[in-house]
């Protein structure tokens, strides 16, 4: 084969599985981008605990020991919901969700998120196929 058979005419390579494309999983069935909001979110739902716990006991070294055990806990049982919501969906459907779910409950937000160019249909689905006897 030549290899501006193997070329599209934008330069991307056209034998490469679609696989190579997708986000490795890294822990508990998240992606590297979700493992990261994952912790992120944990880490500052641990810090206000923390801070309380830091006052109560007068011990500063209690923020950041609540702070790893909230990341912990929360990618425990985050990835475990993750990915029994994401089974048997693709890959871009968490984000597809998200942005869904933002743009209908707070449409201030649609245009940051990108919600404007969503396509929203309600109602039965059809092949548009009819027996024929």
């Amino acid at each position: 084969m030549a290899s501006s058979e193997l070329l599209a005419r934008d330069g991307l390579v056209l034998f490469l599985p679609h696989r190579l494309n997708r986000q490795p999983v890294v822990v508990r069935g998240l992606t590297a981008d979700e493992l990261f909001t994952c912790a992120g979110l944990s880490s500052l739902l641990g810090a206000i605990p923390g801070c309380a716990l830091a006052w109560a006991f007068n011990a500063l070294a209690m923020i950041p020991t609540v702070i790893v055990l909230s990341v912990a806990l929360g990618i425990f049982a985050g990835g475990g919901f993750l990915r029994r919501q994401k089974r048997g969906r693709p890959d871009t459907w968490l984000y597809r969700s998200l942005q869904m779910r933002i743009t209908r409950r707070m449409p201030a937000l649609a245009g940051v998120v990108g919600g404007h160019g969503l396509i929203y249909r309600s109602g039965a689905w059809g092949t548009r196929r009819t027996l024929r006897p």
